[in-house]
């Protein structure tokens, strides 16, 4: 085991040092060139665009409709997005990277922005029909926009390996080291089974019900947790609010090496900003364009732009209020041995009392059970784009159920280590892909910006780009995107 750790981390640390890093950061900057900015630019569109329902024609999810709301579609992303790397995956970029580490993970997130917006938008555009709902991501614009079905097929073996089994066991070991620490049985092996045993089960009664009943839990699970977790990380940041000034010092400082801290150089603080910063908004991944292709919308684009706030939910919001209070709270000895969430718990209960902990593990248990659930979900659109064979479906869900009890009594840093190559290999593969077809995403925001200038909602039919090829939706079968129904003034 130990020999395997140290193979997977020799090669994370060279891909995520001399490659990912910049090919990110590359990418987030000629995107967000070509579309002018969109992510900035058009936040007022991705609040309407969040809230926007499919209820022209047909109910959603009716036959003729097909696919989930936009709000869906955006929770179903943000349940994979907000989980333990908003918790314990800040954590262990501070502990490792120092303060500068939360400054890259904000940089990640703003040129991730643009990279979110165009994957998503093509997922949008190349989506399938699945029987009264969608599907589509990157798989299916390899495959339909670039002809590449071989790069498809790569993309969706790292995804269904990724996010179906190791990002869930991930998931499960946060929760079980949260619950271990707040009852004191971190070194009891039979406590964490049965705590992965737990949460299989409650997982497995919810997968087996399909991308619906996952929608419908994430929908309340996720804004509930989230906001939960707001409102305490704020109450901690107001009440510390004099401290505000030196952190942000600290943390700007260290990331631009104008400050020195022991044991986490400027490069380190880099690397595990950006990584965790990727791990937990997923720009550039090619995951969230999974959860983009199942709305019902009217226009490609606000599925982009949608996807783009969720980065900014996640990183922008959640992230920092995870830092923030590890930051305002003791000292931390950086550079030492990585600790995950139990930081962010001991930080939490030097500001509010011993109840932090317990907090942390409640509110960390549902944000990473919804994870579990969006990450299965993304998993399985990719499997179906391998086979539509029910019983290797079936076989699959219950190989992710052992995983997820896998997570509870694995390795932690062995965890980490293959949840970076796969993130690594994922964002290589679509890259490869999101750069040559971005032209077609500027297209689509061309498009939008010229209904959107005579004041009209947005709605887009495939013969508007009759060059791209194989576009199997937009035919306007579907009510949402009928020019009759919806041309009306905004």
């Amino acid at each position: 085991m130990e020999f395997l750790e140290n193979v997977v981390t020799t090669f994370n640390d060279g891909v995520w040092t001399y490659i990912l890093p910049w090919l990110l950061i590359g990418a987030g900057l000629l995107f967000g060139v070509r579309t002018a900015v969109v992510q900035i630019r058009k936040v007022p569109d991705m609040l309407r665009a969040v809230v926007e329902r499919p209820n022209r024609g047909d109910a959603e999810g009716s036959a003729g409709s097909g696919g989930i709301s936009a709000f869906k579609a955006f929770t179903i992303s943000a349940a994979s997005r907000v989980g333990t790397g908003n918790v314990a995956g800040v954590a262990v970029a501070i502990s490792v990277g120092g303060p500068g580490a939360v400054f890259w993970m904000w940089i990640i997130a703003l040129l991730g922005g643009a990279t979110a917006f165009v994957e998503s938008t093509l997922a949008q555009l190349w989506k399938v029909r699945n029987g009264d709902t969608y599907r589509g991501g990157p798989a299916y614009y390899m495959k339909r926009g670039l002809g590449w079905g071989p790069l498809g097929v790569l993309f969706s073996i790292a995804i269904v390996f990724t996010f179906g089994l190791v990002y869930n066991s991930f998931q499960t070991n946060a929760i079980a080291e949260a619950v271990a620490f707040s009852f004191g049985r971190e070194d009891d092996a039979t406590f964490g089974s049965i705590i992965g045993i737990l949460i299989a089960i409650a997982a497995g009664i919810i997968i087996f019900g399909g991308v619906k009943r996952i929608a419908n839990i994430t929908q309340v699970v996720v804004p509930f947790m989230a906001l939960a977790y707001l409102l305490i990380g704020g109450f901690v940041v107001i009440t510390n609010f004099d401290k505000i000034p030196s952190m942000l010092g600290d943390i700007i400082g260290h990331a631009l090496g104008f400050k020195e801290i022991a044991g986490a150089g400027i490069g380190t603080a880099m690397m595990k900003g950006i990584q965790r910063g990727l791990f937990s908004n997923e720009a550039g991944e090619g995951s969230a364009p999974n959860a983009a292709a199942t709305a019902t919308v009217s226009h490609p684009v606000k599925q982009g732009l949608v996807q783009t706030l969720g980065v900014y939910f996640d990183t922008i919001v959640v992230c920092t209020i995870t830092a923030f209070l590890i930051l305002l709270g003791p000292e931390i000895a950086y550079g030492e041995e990585a600790e995950g969430v139990s930081l962010t718990q001991a930080a939490l209960s030097a500001e509010v009392g011993h109840w932090g902990i317990h907090f942390i593990s409640f509110i960390l248990f549902f944000l990473a059970f919804s994870s579990i659930l969006g990450n299965y979900y993304l998993a399985e659109a990719n499997l179906e784009y391998l086979t539509t064979n029910k019983t290797v479906l079936h076989i699959f869900r219950l190989v992710v159920l052992f995983f997820v009890w896998f997570g509870a009594v694995g390795s932690l840093p062995l965890v980490f280590a293959l949840a970076d190559t796969g993130a690594a290999t994922m964002v290589l593969l679509n890259i490869i892909a999101i750069v040559p077809l971005s032209g077609v995403a500027i297209q689509l925001l061309k498009n939008f910006n010229e209904q959107r200038s005579k004041g009209i909602d947005p709605v887009f039919h495939r013969d508007m780009l009759p060059d791209v090829p194989g576009v199997e939706c937009w035919d306007g079968s579907d009510p949402v995107t009928r020019r009759s129904d919806a041309d009306h003034k905004i």
